[in-house]
């Protein structure tokens, strides 16, 4: 990355971060992908119960390899028998930590998540004792409207694609609000594989610093 970019986005992260603060969540920052897992695990006790939602951020940072490290208790929904999947899912909200990224965050300390069947959101929510988000410097937003705007152009196709959903996003790239001329924050289609269902904006939170955001240097996810 050109230093002098590095240098601007670096100061948006620090000015989302007091943001963050003020809102009663944790923020911090690493430079580097490679140096997630290390954070992460000062955020945790050995041991302790933890669980996570699915999420491309947490995979190429490292972090479900160390979940997956025999160090925690983990509730792994994607490491079971497929009967036993809504049972997993349902655990982790009796767990210590859930981890997980959020399609934006904005630089006036919200975050911004869209959910299928809203397991990730009602996590973030309410439940385990804290929340521990990975996320990469291309999810900051200067506000909620674009933040909405970049889960039906970037974050919502891409994971259409991801899981192959029979989705409008998936045939045509974009959500099929523009092609309705109406943008509007839950506009979308009408297909059962349609993964825009839930949405959630937390701002300020009346338990203080149980979410921590881990902002990283680099490209991470959708």
């Amino acid at each position: 990355m050109d230093k002098n970019i590095k240098l601007v986005m670096e100061k948006r992260i620090a000015k989302t971060i007091a943001a963050l603060e003020k809102n009663n969540m944790m923020g911090f920052y690493v430079e580097h992908k490679k140096d997630v897992p290390a954070k992460v695990a000062e955020l945790l006790k050995d041991g302790c119960s933890v669980s996570f939602g699915g999420s491309i951020s947490l995979v190429e940072s490292g972090v479900v390899d160390l979940l997956r490290s025999g160090r925690y208790q983990l509730y792994d929904r994607e490491n079971c028998a497929p009967e036993d999947k809504p049972k997993v899912q349902r655990e982790a909200f009796f767990a210590d930590a859930f981890l997980c990224s959020s399609n934006a965050v904005t630089e006036n300390g919200e975050l911004y998540n869209v959910d299928g069947i809203g397991n990730r959101t009602a996590a973030i929510v309410f439940g385990p004792q804290s929340v521990i988000m990975v996320v990469g410097y291309n999810k900051l937003c200067k506000n909620l409207e674009e933040a909405a705007l970049r889960v039906k152009i970037i974050a919502a196709p891409a994971n259409c694609e991801r899981l192959n959903c029979a989705t409008y996003c998936h045939e045509k790239g974009e959500c099929a609000a523009f092609a309705k001329g109406n943008d509007f924050i839950t506009t979308g289609c009408s297909s059962e594989g349609r993964i825009c269902c839930t949405y959630v904006v937390c701002a300020q939170q009346r338990i203080k610093n149980r979410i921590k955001v881990v902002f990283v240097g680099e490209e991470l996810g959708y």
